[in-house]
């Protein structure tokens, strides 16, 4: 166990949104080691940093010497959560679920120790109980402990039912039942007592605990994390482009570390407490001295690099680094074909390029510029570089001579304006 009192601590932070009874009553319990988990269901092939705090958090009690436990939904990910949903999930292939419980279980060891004894993490999937169950036996020994009424007037199925549009089918209904028999189930194969989760699972949680004090006569406790959003209300972790992942094949770590980057001033101290293992302390004495600095803020530069490090590592932060350097130096030459490949992927508005084309056709292409006499003018003012260096030739020729790696020609307008251009080596 470390020095450090983990409740005072997630208080600190901002990460504790709702906890069941008594606060000095869980406090006492998790002075002696303690087994703990959160659920992942499996609705798509990588986890998002909408799935980054409770991840962290099972982190976060693993170093204060608790064991976690990762659910996967192999269950509950065949049928979906309908909680706070607007609309019916699609339901998936028992395969792509499990293709899709495996490249989660990859990611969640990036995270979590397996391998440090007392401690040690572990994976369970729901299925391993829920996929041998009995319709009966599931009616007769879950089923009866809950009430209806209850049910229907919990705030996240009543959104449902007010909307004669959509409604709610009976597997969604029923979800609540078979999160709460995991609580139970966890409970009684591996003395799990604490049940963490994002704020919108209180109401599963509060049933997994009643649950699991009729069905096996224990105490166990429950706590929520806040939903996270951003200083003017919207929902954070959404962008244009759709969801930030945790796979680089998703998200590359150079469009990562960026998202970090352009976190708002009044966001970045709040999400350091959240994301980092920064002490409190410390993030105070950042936030202390970009107050007084009159430079640019370095929130933003140290929670993106302390985000990249740990979700893609010390090798993929420094190529972050590396590119956005690169760019605002106009270096782009010193880039390496995987460096380029990240801005391909993600990193910067692309097109397609053929050796038919010239520079004016290529800004065109790229909506760098609106017209072909606009590019025209763009070019003769200078204002138009080409792999960093100042293209004065407005009927200049693409050709894999002019770029790097035979395929990529980074084409800069002004200080600010980007578009990759993506050789086709057919052309």
């Amino acid at each position: 166990m470390t020095d450090i009192n983990l409740i005072d601590d997630l208080k600190g932070r901002g990460l504790i949104a709702q906890q069941s009874g008594d606060a000095e009553k869980l406090t006492e319990h998790l002075q002696q080691t303690r087994t703990l988990y959160c659920g992942f269901d499996p609705t798509a092939d990588s986890l998002h940093i909408g799935h980054l705090v409770p991840l962290l958090m099972l982190k976060r009690f693993q170093q204060a010497g608790h064991r976690p436990i990762a659910l996967i939904g192999g269950a509950t990910g065949m049928i979906g959560d309908p909680s706070f949903k607007a609309t019916e999930r699609s339901l998936n292939t028992v395969e792509t679920v499990d293709q899709w419980i495996q490249s989660i279980s990859d990611q969640l060891a990036r995270f979590i120790d397996f391998e440090c004894g007392a401690e040690s993490a572990m994976i369970a999937n729901n299925r391993d109980w829920m996929g041998s169950m009995d319709i009966m036996s599931f009616l007769r020994d879950i089923g009866k402990h809950f009430s209806v009424n209850a049910m229907i007037n919990k705030e996240s199925v009543r959104q449902r039912i007010e909307r004669p549009d959509q409604g709610i089918s009976f597997t969604e209904f029923s979800y609540s039942l078979l999160q709460s028999y995991d609580f139970a189930e966890l409970n009684r194969s591996y003395e799990c007592s604490l049940q963490i989760g994002g704020n919108d699972q209180w109401g599963n949680i509060t049933a997994g605990i009643d649950l699991t004090r009729r069905l096996n006569g224990a105490q166990v406790f429950g706590m929520t994390l806040p939903l996270i959003t951003k200083a003017d209300g919207t929902k954070f972790g959404k962008t244009e482009s759709g969801a930030i992942w945790l796979a680089p094949e998703k998200t590359s770590p150079y469009s990562f570390y960026q998202f970090w980057i352009n976190t708002a001033d009044a966001d970045v101290y709040r999400f350091l407490r959240y994301y980092t293992f920064l002490p409190l302390t410390e993030i105070e004495q950042i936030e202390q001295t970009d107050q007084l600095s009159e430079s640019k803020p370095q929130a933003q530069r140290i929670l993106a690099e302390q985000m990249t490090r740990l979700v893609h590592g010390e090798r993929s932060l420094e190529q972050a680094r590396r590119i956005s350097e690169a760019l605002f130096s106009g270096s782009v030459d010193t880039l390496t074909r995987e460096e380029l490949q990240q801005l391909e992927q993600d990193g910067l508005p692309t097109c397609e390029v053929t050796e038919a084309m010239t520079v004016t056709d290529l800004l065109v292409s790229s909506r760098l510029a609106t017209s072909r006499r606009q590019a025209r003018e763009f070019v003769s003012s200078g204002a138009v570089q080409l792999n960093g260096s100042v293209i004065n030739e407005a009927d200049l020729a693409m050709n894999a001579d002019l770029a790097l790696h035979d395929r990529f020609m980074l084409l800069r307008r002004g200080k600010k304006n980007f578009s990759l251009g993506c050789l086709n080596p057919s052309s």
